[in-house]
């Protein structure tokens, strides 16, 4: 699940953990992020996809700087924040869902902001959501796109059904697991690849068999020049984010976000999401919005995905010139 395809496709900046630091935020148990703030105005927070990309300089473009200060992070173990997943497995350590709840409450009184506006890609979606439900009056309003749960059944699809699509790609992602792990069981696979990169002797190979099958049902290449992808040790550092967090369903509990939606059903809300989207159903944002009175949930008519695509930028940039209304 990832808003950050189109950077990666496109040959957007590659930050991977070793470029040099603009501000950070010692959020403890070794831990340290990146954050940047551009522009003036209401407070908005952009929390990336992955989960483990990170954040690129395109995420600007979401916003009218003019009337938006808004702030980038790069969640625990990727981008800019340290340690970083691709150099050392403490990455891993002190990393899940409600660190990264923990993370963006922290950052937001080190900033002095009252209330944002949250926007969310893929993976951030489901953070979104999951940091709005443990902090309502902490969130003003909030843009989702390429909305995503990260419950069992979407996982199951991206892992799983959608293999019946991309029969090539899959067999090949398939063969990367244990002979021992049953290789029709989506969470089984996921937990074997999560091992497999944690191994120096199979991490690499394992990174680079899981990001092909990313970026291969988006009719992506790993290998394109000026990609992220092109460059193995963001696959390794992205890889074991995602399978770390995904061998543990995020920590949420099946369908958490769906059945606590009421705490955030106040918070007006623009979901965005293409009818075919490869890695994210349709299905997810559609239970969303029915129980969600605030909230309004647009589709686009394609595959489209990544935040940063020029369809989904157009549709999101609407939005937060929206939002500046409510809230």
């Amino acid at each position: 699940m990832f808003d950050y395809l189109t950077a990666c496709l496109a040959g957007h900046a590659v930050f991977r953990g070793d470029e040099g630091f603009g501000p950070v935020l010692d959020v403890g148990d070794g831990h340290t992020l990146w954050f940047e703030q551009r522009g003036q105005g209401r407070d908005a927070l952009v929390l990336h996809g992955g989960p483990g990309s990170g954040c690129v300089p395109g995420h600007y473009d979401l916003f009218d700087l003019s009337r938006y200060r808004v702030t980038l992070l790069d969640q625990r173990g990727c981008g800019r924040s340290r340690p970083w997943a691709g150099h050392d497995l403490a990455a891993l350590e002190f990393n899940t869902t409600a660190h990264l709840i923990d993370d963006i409450e922290r950052l937001r009184n080190h900033l002095s902001v009252d209330r944002w506006v949250i926007f969310g890609g893929s993976w951030g979606t489901t953070l979104a959501m999951a940091y709005a439900q443990a902090h309502p009056g902490r969130v003003s309003a909030m843009i989702l796109a390429g909305v995503a749960t990260t419950a069992p059944r979407d996982l199951q699809w991206l892992y799983g059904d959608i293999g019946n699509v991309f029969p090539e790609a899959y067999a090949d992602f398939a063969d990367h697991v244990p002979v021992d792990a049953d290789p029709v069981h989506t969470p089984d696979r996921i937990a074997a690849y999560a091992a497999l990169l944690r191994d120096p002797a199979t991490a690499q190979a394992a990174a680079d068999a899981w990001c092909a099958w990313e970026v291969g049902i988006f009719g992506g290449d790993i290998d394109r020049p000026g990609s992220r992808f092109a460059d193995p040790a963001f696959r390794l550092g992205f890889a074991r984010v995602v399978t770390h967090y995904f061998a543990h369903g995020a920590w949420l509990a099946p369908d958490a976000l769906l059945q606590k939606v009421g705490r955030i059903a106040h918070i007006p809300c623009h979901m965005i999401h293409s009818r075919f989207d490869p890695s994210c159903p349709l299905r997810a944002a559609w239970m969303l919005n029915a129980a969600w009175p605030a909230a309004r949930l647009q589709i686009l008519d394609g595959t489209t995905h990544s935040a940063l695509e020029a369809e989904m930028t157009t549709a999101i940039r609407a939005a937060t010139d929206q939002m500046l209304l409510v809230g």
